[in-house]
Order: C-alpha cells, then structure tokens, then sequence
C-alpha cells in the first residue's frame, strides 16, 4: 500500500516503519519483535505530522510517556490450511481477483460505502505480484462492466508471503462479516490451497471470524500520537 502511494519503509531488527507519513488507516511502524526500543522506533517516524500511528504486533509497548494513546486493541487469527471449507456464500455471488484499473474502482467504491476514501486504493496495488483484491458480486453480472460499485457487494485484500497469507479489509454490504467470509474463505482455498490464513479482528468481527474457523493466537495493539 505504501509503494502504491509512493511512500518508501523500511524494515529493521525490531521493526519495519515509514519516515513520512503513510496512507490513511495503516500504520507508519510495526513491530516485528517483542519488546522492541520504544525511543528508537519513535526516532523512525514522523511524529509532527497529525495522525501518526503504531502496530504494536506484541502488545507489549508502552507509548503514553511518548506522546501517544491506545486507539485500539484487537486478536491475531489464525486459520490452518485445509481447515474445513466454508460454504461459497449464495449461489448467485461468485468471487474474482480484480485485474484491471475498473474493477479495483468498483471494490474500492463498495469497500468505502460513500465515506470519500476510495482512492485510497490505487491502479499501483495491481502491479504488486502478492497482493489480491478478491471481490463477489452477483452471477448476473460478471459479463458487464464492472465501472461501478453496484455489482461489488464484498470483498478483502489477501497479501501473500511465502508461510502465510493475510487477509484485511474483508467487507460486504449487506450482512457484514457473516456475509462476506464465506466467500472470501471460499476464494482464498481456491487461490492458497496449502496456505494458513491470518489477520486480526475485534470486537463483534473477532465473534465472526471465529464462527468461521478462526483462532485467536495473541493480542496486538494500535497507537496513534496524540498531536
């Protein structure tokens, strides 16, 4: 996401973080050790700027004497390969991978529900080989075209590496989690047969998930600095 927007990150013993600031809803650090130097992973950021955040992956920072306070708090999950399948959702909802500028548009547009960030996902995300924006929308419709947030009705975004696949920004607009795992799951067996998938959820859409197959493994924690 951050490449798409033309932000560079980089990646260190106990972190990866962004000078600048990153797109709206991701963080400019996350850590990827426990126990990671808090003043060091400050040094790496832009704090001036409003909005500046951290994934803290281990929930195990303490940022309040730097400025920052709890946005949220939520689970890791985790999903074995070959987990038993879900059902595919409604007969009438496939699933696809969006390919081409128009059609990331259209999930975009049903992903944002009119709140104005849709161009927060950019034709630079369909250059990325391990980024899918998978989408369902209804059989009636897979043979038109897709230039409209009409026929999207959910979707995620599955990052692939080479243990895992992660799964974000699952939605549907009508039914919310309950409606959009299944065909999400359903896509991403097809896809990642031989793959876990993994992600982190809260609240009422960590109950979802869990329904659906899912274990919590830890907990993480999102900060945002205050100024």
């Amino acid at each position: 996401m951050c490449r798409a927007h033309g932000v560079r990150g980089e990646f260190g013993a106990e972190a990866w973080a962004a000078a600048v600031r990153t797109p709206l809803y991701y963080p400019d650090a996350v850590t990827l050790e426990p126990d990671a130097d808090r003043d060091a992973l400050v040094a790496r950021i832009d704090t001036a700027s409003p909005g500046a955040s951290v994934k803290d992956g281990f929930a195990d920072l303490e940022l309040a004497e730097a400025g920052f306070r709890v946005l949220f708090e939520a689970q890791w999950i985790h999903r074995p390969a070959g987990a038993p399948a879900t059902e595919p959702g409604p007969p009438d909802l496939v699933w696809d991978v969006a390919g081409d500028p128009d059609t990331l548009r259209a999930w975009a547009l049903a992903w944002d529900g009119g709140a104005g960030n849709a161009d927060l996902f950019r034709p630079g995300l369909l250059a990325e080989p391990e980024t899918f924006v998978i989408l369902g929308r209804s059989a009636d419709d897979t043979d038109r075209d897709t230039d409209t947030d009409g026929r999207v009705v959910a979707g995620a975004v599955a990052s692939r590496s080479e243990h895992v696949v992660g799964v974000s920004n699952v939605f549907a607009r009508d039914g919310g989690p309950d409606a959009a795992w299944p065909v999400v799951l359903h896509a991403l067996a097809r896809l990642f047969p031989t793959l876990p998938v993994v992600g982190y959820e809260q609240g009422d859409d960590l109950a979802v998930a869990l329904r659906y197959g899912f274990e919590p493994v830890g907990p993480l924690r999102v900060w945002i600095h205050n100024g």
